[in-house]
């Protein structure tokens, strides 16, 4: 079992009734605990099973604007007292900085919503080897498929954020995760891909059977690639790659690259900068959300933001210090988003295929050709031709290059959203971009 509320309190409350003490005008603490049971499986046999247990303290210390923090995976109080005396010094050494100091007090969270993030159930792990072992078998159904990998962990945290302006909050999460990783083969080529469940609560993973088969089917449908010549030519994203390009543009609009001058997005709120049919969602009250929370990373209560709105950016990811920087007040981001996701398109799946009679399905990329700097994105991808809405063969060994202030312009979503993953996006289509192939 994690450790509960009282002790993680009790071992925070220490650290800033010492630091007081010694000095500190200002104190934040974080405690928390995570116990975590792994079991990998390797073609159908049991590979090794683990377990870790770890507890862990940062601490924050402030003298006026000095500021320094320090942390530890020793909890004894002989311990934590060095560590503070230390953090104590080094703070006293430290340069100033105007910008530094605790949230607001107005901004901190007044109560913890319950959003359903914590199950107790636990799963032994005999139970987690006969999911892994109905995994492997239908993963390995057809005689294609000549390797797979797979894992079940289970996770259960805790934690508790306090500081010395009177807020003293934590809560509880869970996570069950179920992965599977195929490799397939033939007289042409031999291709890898995978599948996984992660959700809050045991009871809404896929079940085993279904998951080694989207697995296997994915990764059997890849073989035989070809290659295509270089062209411009529409491409369409599947949903798990196009979450990676809404995780770009969060970068993109965090207060610390921002207040750098370093995003492209830089002096851009309140201006066009998506499609008018695009809006975009950070939203922390998701019940058994993967991104669900009531305060960010400093206490700050979250609210919904809309991003954007019919294409006009109205946010950024804002916390204390960089809001400061840019007069701002915090907006319950620091840490990054919460439930962050592309509202639904206006048309379905298969009319999207259909938009335009020669298209690319990216279902890969490869390498990380995101710039938030300039916007520039180029990466390594591998997918599918698809002709007159009908996927025709598979691709492989190309490079699609474009620039985000014309890829969001030119952006179209499908009306097929799901709460998959903490970040989240309907299939998309981007028109326009280049295609490098043979």
């Amino acid at each position: 079992m994690v450790k509960d509320q009282e002790y993680l309190e009790k071992k925070a409350s220490y650290c800033l009734d010492l630091a007081k003490k010694l000095g500190a005008t200002d104190i934040s603490v974080n405690v928390g605990n995570s116990i975590s049971e792994t079991v990998n499986f390797r073609n159908k046999k049991l590979d090794e099973s683990n377990r870790s247990d770890n507890l862990g303290i940062q601490i924050t210390t402030y003298i006026g604007k000095k500021k320094s923090s320090i942390s530890s995976s020793n909890l004894l109080e002989d311990n934590l007292s060095i560590l503070i005396e230390k953090c104590i010094e080094t703070t006293k050494n430290t340069p100033e900085d105007e910008f530094n100091s605790l949230p607001d007090k107005d901004l901190l969270a007044s109560e913890i919503k319950d959003l359903n993030l914590y199950d107790d159930t636990h799963i032994e792990n005999d139970d987690k080897i006969e999911y892994l072992t109905r995994l492997e078998t239908s993963a390995s159904n057809d005689k294609k498929i000549v390797n797979t990998e797979s894992s079940f962990v289970e996770d259960k945290s805790n934690f508790i954020l306090v500081n010395s302006d009177g807020f003293c909050k934590g809560f509880k999460s869970s996570s069950f995760v179920a992965s599977s990783v195929t490799i397939a083969k033939d007289h042409k080529s031999m291709e890898r891909d995978y599948e996984y469940t992660l959700k809050c609560h045991l009871e809404d993973i896929k079940n085993a059977e279904e998951l080694g088969k989207i697995a296997a089917d994915q990764t059997i449908r890849k073989l035989s690639p070809k290659k295509i010549g270089s062209e411009k030519i529409p491409i369409i994203f599947d949903k798990r790659i196009a979450k990676g390009i809404l995780g770009t543009f969060a970068s993109a609009i965090s207060s610390s690259a921002i207040a750098r001058g370093t995003s492209f997005l830089k002096d851009k709120i309140d201006q066009i900068i998506f499609a008018d049919t695009i809006s975009i969602f950070d939203k922390p009250d998701i019940l058994k959300g993967l991104g669900s929370k009531s305060f960010d990373s400093e206490g700050v209560k979250t609210d919904t933001l809309k991003l954007v709105e019919q294409g006009v950016l109205k946010h950024y990811l804002i916390d204390t210090y960089n809001g400061k920087k840019l007069k701002l007040k915090s907006n319950g981001r620091s840490g990054g988003t919460s439930n962050l996701y592309f509202d639904n398109g206006k048309i379905s799946y298969k009319e999207l295929l259909n938009l335009n009679s020669k298209s690319l399905y990216i279902t890969e990329t490869i390498g990380h050709g995101s710039n938030i700097v300039t916007g520039d994105y180029s990466v390594g991808a591998t997918g599918f031709l698809v002709e007159n809405g009908e996927f025709k063969y598979p691709i492989n060994e190309i490079t699609i290059a474009g620039n985000f202030k014309d890829m969001f312009q030119n952006m179209t979503l499908a009306n097929d959203l799901e709460f998959e993953y903490s970040t989240n996006s309907p299939t998309m289509m981007i028109e326009g971009m280049v295609v490098a192939g043979k």
